[in-house]
């Protein structure tokens, strides 16, 4: 049976849910989405990749401002939706609109709950060495993606795996679970369970201060830390090239044999001592300019070894 959907996202990993719902043969009788940004050469306005979908289709677009006002509520009951699916909207979602579909909200969420709740799960996972995690579909209400679990697929992760790479496949099993978490929904046969009272991890939005990459970490952690980041925001060092300090990003490491110093270059292939260990960097990008490899890199930079890439602050 068809359901009557309200759907609800902003990014790139929220595009494939949306085409799967399409594909699947629901009436989308609206899109909710974060209201174009100003991005780009000259900033011009961007519509959401989200809003850029729902355009190619010809679905009802609303980007509104706020959900907390009483005209914001009455236009959302008015589409009389049967369900909201949720996936990285973006804003808050009151009471009144989360009890407005007769079925009420449910979340697509990219990772096993009740680890990693919050903004940046993919990117905490990499970050904290996790081997594996996955994509859950909860039921919403007012806490932190505290809601009851309808369905949940569980994934590994790859030893080398950046969270841009681990995004993209999440994206797609979870545009894939949640088609079967709603096929099973209109037929009255979705079970939500609580989420677990132990293991609660909250994945607080990165910061730009701890994107710095610290080599006095050991060679795993740093590791983590580079590919977690990769290749947003980046993972960064700040370090003299030759014209004075400037900002690295790192987006590719492998772990290697090595010791030495912190930040110290063991070799002339980029290897970089750590408090434990050493990692090899792959992939570099200096500010304004594209991504490279390692080769490409020192073509246009003088190191040797024994260069203090890092230094710890004073």
């Amino acid at each position: 049976m068809s359901l009557r959907i309200v759907f609800m996202g902003t990014p790139d990993f929220a595009v494939p849910t949306l085409a799967e719902i399409v594909g699947q043969g629901h009436e989308v009788v609206a899109v909710y989405t974060r209201a174009p940004a100003r991005r780009g050469r000259g900033l011009a306005e961007q519509p959401s990749p989200v809003h850029a979908m729902a355009d190619r289709f010809g679905f009802p677009v609303f980007t509104p401002a706020t959900l907390r006002d009483a005209e914001a509520a009455e236009t959302f009951r008015s589409l009389s939706a049967d369900v909201a699916v949720v996936v990285a909207y973006g804003m808050i979602l009151p009471q009144d609109i989360l009890d407005a579909p007769e079925l009420g909200a449910i979340n697509l969420h990219a990772s096993l709950l009740p680890r990693w709740r919050g903004a940046a799960p993919i990117q905490r996972a990499i970050m904290a060495g996790d081997t594996e995690t996955g994509v859950a579909v909860m039921k919403m209400e007012a806490g932190l993606d505290t809601g009851p679990v309808g369905m949940l697929e569980c994934v590994a992760i790859g030893a080398d795996e950046t969270s841009g790479e681990l995004h993209d496949r999440l994206s797609r099993l979870g545009a894939d679970l949640l088609a079967r978490a709603l096929a099973a929904l209109s037929r009255g046969a979705l079970a939500f369970t609580p989420q677990a009272a132990e293991g609660v991890t909250y994945a607080s939005k990165i910061t730009n201060e701890e994107a710095q990459v610290d080599f006095s970490w050991p060679a795993q952690q740093v590791h983590n830390h580079v590919r977690g980041l990769s290749p947003f925001p980046g993972a960064f060092v700040l370090t003299d090239l030759g014209k004075g300090e400037e900002r690295v990003k790192i987006l590719r490491t492998a772990r290697v044999d090595g010791n030495g110093e912190p930040g110290t270059l063991l070799d002339d292939q980029l290897t970089v001592a750590c408090g434990e260990g050493a990692v090899r960097l792959l992939q570099l990008q200096r500010a304004g300019k594209a991504a490279v490899t390692a080769a490409d890199f020192l073509n246009g930079v003088r190191l040797e070894k024994g260069v203090r890439l890092w230094k710890p602050a004073e």
